[in-house]
């Protein structure tokens, strides 16, 4: 099943060795990895900080290839700085982490639960166990948490609707005005 798994840390050396750790056996025992993702809330934007890809992504999964960096596009972009305040990255401070959360909308969570500083690893998965990047995971002071990876595209393609939507808008405001001006 292809899943969303992120972990969130304090610290930007341990995500990078989470990642690290994640990314030098990117297929192992039923989990193939096929990217990773770090993100960081510094001075209220979203921050990208490193990405990694694998070779692994078949022909077919095209759509998924893009979706980590679909998100945190929409994350810190217009929608999510309407549904936080500010841009969030994947998790917040969940105290249920570790399961598969589909209880409301990610990118409103997300959006509002990212601290500043806060750095989170995103990564898209093709699990068969989720134990095995648990494994991985477990080395550091993290838990992940997941989301289906389906979900997480249509809330992506629902956000770029909303953001087309919202530059709309906002065009047709400044005309507006543009107008009110002119006469």
């Amino acid at each position: 099943m292809y899943n969303i798994v992120g972990a969130l840390f304090n610290e930007e050396a341990e995500a990078r060795k989470a990642m690290a750790a994640m990314s030098e056996n990117p297929q192992i025992n039923g989990t193939t990895i096929y990217q990773i993702s770090l993100v960081k809330r510094q001075n209220g934007v979203l921050k990208l900080c490193d990405n990694f890809s694998s070779d692994n992504l078949k022909a077919g999964d095209t759509v998924k290839g893009g979706l980590i960096g679909g998100l945190v596009g929409i994350l810190s972009g217009p929608v999510g700085l309407l549904l936080g305040g500010a841009a969030g990255a994947l998790l917040g401070k969940a105290s249920d982490a570790g399961r598969k959360d589909d209880s409301a909308a990610l990118i409103e969570q997300a959006a509002q639960k990212l601290e500043e500083g806060d750095i989170a690893l995103i990564a898209l998965a093709d699990e068969e166990n989720e134990n095995v990047l648990d494994h991985v995971l477990v080395n550091f002071n993290t838990v992940p948490i997941r989301y289906d990876a389906d979900v997480i595209a249509k809330e992506v393609e629902q956000a770029k609707k909303l953001e087309e939507e919202m530059a709309e808008q906002a065009r047709e405001a400044l005309r507006e005005v543009k107008n009110q001006k002119n006469k």
